[in-house]
């Protein structure tokens, strides 16, 4: 399988990441957590605008999808992006309004003993999936308490007391189908996490200083930059390879596992990277002066978003 990308999917991966650059550095996602961490409507519309929520409504695959959703990871976009590009579907929306940005839907997975519901204030439709179907839920009728601190501040979540049936929109295919795909855009989340993390730790690693020269120069520094890139290049070439299958022009291979065994590694790797980084940077690492605490946390969350590591891990191995 060939994981070299064209000159189309390469001007696809730049052109997101030049507009988060523009749109969305870092400063503005530090600011950000001094709101509340509303989504901003102005930034989701124009992510809509650069096709973020309908590219496989536009013909792109899941391909292309996963290379735009690593550079959202990697930027550390935050809000329901994953659901609401499930909203909009492939062919037909389930939910109107959600491929041009003009309405934000979050999905939820409810589990026991407690069903957690992120970004529910800023919700304007929410996809509740179950094994035994799709529901389309209005927000304000769930029944909910907001977290006063969550661990990573710029995913605000809510504790579900009540949580309606609603409209079904599918039944138990549909279901599997937005837990499939949403695992692999997960995946690509967490992918950019891992990315994102290598490139802060080299930053840090090659204008510190230390007994007189940068610690990128020391052996101990370079086996953990050299564990970190190992973990995203398999992670790289595992997502890449769901988004392939996916798209139907991988090999006869079980997609189901295909998929899982990106999950796996990419919750894995997001992980360890992120935790990797803030090993770098030292006793700075842990402050909210430096970003590298800001991935370990999106990477924990990215982690119990449709099954965790663990989960999936015991599922694969289940299959064998």
């Amino acid at each position: 399988m060939d994981f070299e990308l064209d000159d189309d999917e390469r001007s696809l991966q730049d052109g997101i990441r030049s507009f988060l650059a523009g749109r969305y550095p870092m400063t503005a996602v530090r600011a950000h957590e001094e709101t509340g961490a509303a989504v901003d409507r102005d930034l989701w519309r124009a992510l809509a605008d650069v096709g973020v929520f309908s590219l496989r409504a536009d013909g792109f695959g899941m391909t292309e999808t996963a290379l735009a959703f690593e550079e959202l990871g990697r930027a550390l976009a935050n809000g329901p992006l994953v659901a609401s590009h499930l909203a909009a579907g492939t062919t037909s929306a389930l939910v109107g309004g959600a491929g041009d940005g003009t309405r934000i839907v979050g999905l939820v997975e409810p589990s026991e003993p407690v069903t957690v519901i992120e970004h529910l204030a800023s919700l304007d439709d929410l996809l509740v999936v179950r094994d035994d179907g799709v529901f389309l839920v209005d927000p304000g009728s769930v029944v909910s308490t907001p977290v006063a601190h969550p661990l990573d501040a710029l995913t605000p979540i809510s504790v579900v007391s009540s949580l309606p049936t609603g409209e079904q929109l599918g039944g138990a295919e549909l279901s599997a189908s937005l837990r499939r795909d949403g695992m692999v855009l997960t995946s690509a989340l967490q992918l950019g996490v891992c990315l994102a993390t290598i490139d802060l730790a080299r930053d840090y690693a090659l204008q510190r200083e230390q007994f007189g020269r940068p610690i990128g120069q020391f052996q101990a520094v370079k086996h953990m930059m050299a564990d970190m890139l190992t973990k995203a290049e398999v992670t790289r070439a595992a997502v890449y390879a769901a988004a392939v299958h996916l798209d139907g022009r991988g090999d006869d291979a079980d997609v189901a596992q295909v998929v899982r065994a990106a999950k796996v590694l990419a919750g894995d790797s997001a992980l360890f990277c992120a935790k990797t980084c803030i090993q770098v940077h030292g006793g700075m690492g842990f402050t909210w002066e430096v970003d590298a605490q800001r991935y370990w946390k999106r990477a924990c969350v990215l982690d119990t978003q449709f099954g965790n590591s663990d989960h999936h891990a015991a599922a694969f191995a289940a299959a064998l």
